[in-house]
């Protein structure tokens, strides 16, 4: 009669253990808010990367992944296993340099790399995925850069280049500000960054990101306060801007261009202020929707780049907090 008790304890154990173990799982929640990059990091960490926009090998995604492992390495070192490796910068041994008739120098081109330590650590399996990134990155960095020139709108893609940067430097450090060094989600989200790195097979979570399910449902009829949705969609986007500050609270003369068969807007026009080099001055912005949810901004200074509003605002925007 013991040893049965004694058996069925440890199954009921087992499974309670079992069970804790689902359920914790399925729990798991990584806090995304204020990200620029909300959706991509929800739906990584969620393993639908059926529902990523970008490439394993795009340049956007080995700066996000290099980034956080930096800032990991900065911030979290104390919760790195023993086994953990330094992470190697690379720095330029040689240069190219050309100069003018005059002797002055005119341009220099770096010909050949090292690498030097860092100073920070980082785990050993998610650092040798960033090195076979590098890899792909080498291959294919060169004809999207190309491709990105002969657009005609070099220049814009240049200044696109330094907000996408800004922007994800500054997510890979506030998502260790919002979520512990050490907490389940993070550790999740490890384990896909890793696996899209290297085109595996994800851990996939049954529930979707809130970000698919809102634009599944699209965005709200009725009337809503747009001069508000656009003061802060700009003023998120302005966080990256390289040198114009845009003045909060600016938005003027809004115009809706357009609506969907639901009365939704489907392009907004509006003004608004910024301090540039020569003072303050005046700029427009235009916000599309896309079943009734800001999908691309785009600012007069460089029309043709479109601009992904932030996940979390539109969907604030989505749950009526915009409404009047």
């Amino acid at each position: 009669m013991e040893r049965l008790n004694q058996r069925t304890n440890f199954i009921l154990s087992s499974v309670f253990v079992i069970f804790t173990f689902t359920t914790t799982a399925q729990n798991l929640e990584l806090n995304t808010n204020g990200l620029y990059n909300a959706e991509l990091l929800d739906n990584i960490f969620r393993g639908h990367f059926e529902n990523v926009d970008i490439k394993r090998d795009d340049s956007d995604f080995i700066q996000i992944y290099a980034n956080y492992l930096r800032n990991y390495g900065k911030r979290c070192d104390d919760a790195l296993p023993s086994s953990k490796v330094m992470i190697m910068d690379d720095v330029c041994n040689k240069w190219r340099v050309e100069y003018n008739g005059y002797g002055a120098e005119i341009n220099r081109y770096c010909i050949r790399y090292i690498k030097e330590p860092s100073g920070f650590y980082a785990r050993k399996d998610l650092y040798e995925a960033q090195l076979e990134l590098e890899k792909f990155l080498g291959i294919n960095y060169l004809g999207e850069l190309v491709s990105e020139m002969n657009t005609g709108n070099a220049i814009g893609f240049s200044v696109d280049k330094i907000h996408k940067s800004k922007a994800l430097l500054y997510d890979m450090s506030h998502i260790l500000n919002i979520n512990s060094c050490d907490s389940p989600a993070i550790r999740r989200l490890e384990e896909n960054l890793r696996a899209f790195a290297l085109n595996e097979k994800p851990i996939v979570m049954a529930e979707e990101s809130k970000y698919t399910a809102m634009k599944k449902t699209g965005g709200p009829t009725g009337s809503h306060d747009y001069t508000k949705l656009i003061d802060d969609l700009v003023s998120d986007q302005s966080r990256t801007w390289a040198f114009n500050r845009y003045q909060r609270g600016s938005i003027s003369g809004l115009n809706i261009l357009s609506n969907d068969n639901q009365g939704r807007p489907t392009a907004i026009k509006a003004n608004y202020l910024y301090k540039g080099f020569g003072g303050d001055s005046r700029g427009w912005v235009k916000i599309t929707f896309s079943n009734g949810l800001p999908n691309g901004i785009y600012f007069f200074d460089f029309p043709n780049n479109r601009k992904t509003p932030s996940s979390t605002i539109v969907a604030s925007y989505a749950e009526g907090e915009y409404g009047n």
